[in-house]
């Protein structure tokens, strides 16, 4: 059955045209981009198949390699570093995940999508857990966009890695570092690798500080005071540079309104923690926000110093959240339906739960009753789309909602698999 709706309004009837145009254009470019891939692989193939069996084959190859790099960029206008990087990168997909450039033929993914399998995939050389990963991640890519792909990658691959989290987690804090880089017309960057806990907890308690100095200037605006016209990124910039040179915000208008002003503000992040890792059982990753795995050091650390933690049920075979083990009416509700969600449950969009509003997908107002198979995470953009426009969702029995757009057309949102890895072949006995 088509997807395509029945429109009748002229407006309407052209924007239908230019989307399905652009579906077309799309996949004629995911086609035309599997057979560039190929092509490119195959000349890597024959480069380097030249001096396999030479006494100077590291030497020969490189400068057989930098030889059709320099003939292919010639001929396209790419830089000829661009080119054999170009070569490297085609001949690893093609090679290595066959089964995705199949798909990226088909027009099944884009062009995107095929890069984040191999991007994210590269580091699995054992070709079973690379055919595992691959069979996991396209399911995926083939319904998500590229940002919702690359945080499921990465959660497959942690847990096909034969080194553990925690190797990884080490190794890599070693690279933590700050650097700036240069822009135009006085202005800099100020770069920050670290812990993704750390990270993520710094973002979020820039965001929460920003939000409460624009909520206050907002006030202080209708009683006449001064507008406050920063953006949220440039309230945040703001407030870094002040935390960072001075220890706290030189100005803080919230003292008023707050208890304790911004600096009573702490960052909060959530943390899924396999039972057995709390337990100090095993090591498997935890999840932070959904995309990110943590080491089970620091998710024991972060689950003793939390305030709170919730039991979370999730369906053996699809790890889907089932139930948490508290019920009061309006706040188990949102804890769960937090829990459950993961990020705003608009196709594509990637925002975290915890920034999100509970929202009916029947409305209230409509007879949309407040049970949990009506309710959803939706940022405010998404909210507002669906509040104001003829966008609806439809939540089904198995926890995934069903969009139609404002022209008919129907796209499907399916529940996040909370744990995204393989069953544990030793599991306990209980």
């Amino acid at each position: 059955m088509s997807n395509r709706p029945v429109v009748d309004d002229a407006d309407d009837l052209a924007i239908d045209e230019i989307v399905e145009a652009l579906m077309r254009v799309d996949a004629s470019i995911a086609k035309l981009e599997a057979e560039r891939a190929r092509l490119l692989g195959r000349a890597f193939a024959i480069a380097t198949a030249r001096t396999a069996h030479s006494p100077a084959a590291v030497q020969e190859r490189e400068l057989a390699l930098r030889s059709v790099a320099a003939e292919i960029g010639a001929a396209l206008r790419w830089h000829d570093r661009t080119a054999q990087r170009r070569l490297s990168e085609a001949a690893s997909l093609v090679d290595d995940f066959p089964a995705t450039v199949e798909a990226l033929a088909e027009a099944r993914i884009t062009a995107r999508h095929a890069e984040v399998v191999r991007e994210i995939g590269a580091c699995l050389v054992d070709e079973p857990s690379r055919q595992e990963y691959e069979r996991q991640v396209l399911t995926r890519a083939e319904r998500d966009t590229v940002a919702g792909t690359r945080a499921f990658a990465r959660a497959v691959v942690d847990e096909l890695q034969p080194r553990s989290i925690d190797e990884r987690h080490d190794e890599a804090a070693q690279r933590r570092r700050v650097w700036v880089e240069d822009e135009a017309d006085g202005i800099a960057q100020l770069g920050v690798l670290d812990s993704a806990t750390k990270i993520r907890a710094m973002f979020d308690r820039l965001t929460r500080q920003a939000r409460a100095v624009r909520q206050v200037a907002h006030l202080a605006d209708d009683e006449g005071g001064v507008d406050d016209t920063r953006s949220i990124d440039q309230t945040r910039a703001d407030l870094l540079c002040d935390l960072v040179l001075g220890s706290r915000p030189v100005v803080d208008p919230t003292q008023a309104h707050l208890p304790g002003g911004l600096g009573a503000i702490r960052a909060e992040v959530t943390v899924v923690i396999p039972v057995l890792t709390a337990v100090g059982e095993s090591d498997r990753a935890a999840m932070l926000d959904g995309c990110t795995p943590v080491d089970a050091d620091t998710a024991r650390e972060l689950m003793a110093e939390a305030p709170g933690w919730e039991r979370l049920l999730t369906d053996p075979v699809t790890g889907v959240a089932l139930a948490i083990d508290r019920y009061r009416p309006t706040s188990a509700m949102r804890r769960f339906v937090r829990i459950r969600d993961v990020h705003c449950r608009f196709p594509g969009c990637r925002q975290p739960a915890r920034r999100c509003e509970i929202d009916h997908n029947l409305d209230h107002a409509k007879g949309g009753a407040t049970h949990l198979c009506n309710l959803a995470c939706l940022c405010k953009r998404h909210h507002v789309l669906k509040t104001e426009t003829a966008w609806t969702a439809e939540q089904q029995p198995d926890g995934s909602i069903v969009w139609t757009s404002a022209l008919g057309r129907r796209t499907t949102d399916p529940p996040e698999r909370r744990v995204a890895f393989a069953p544990d072949p030793n599991p306990p006995p209980f």
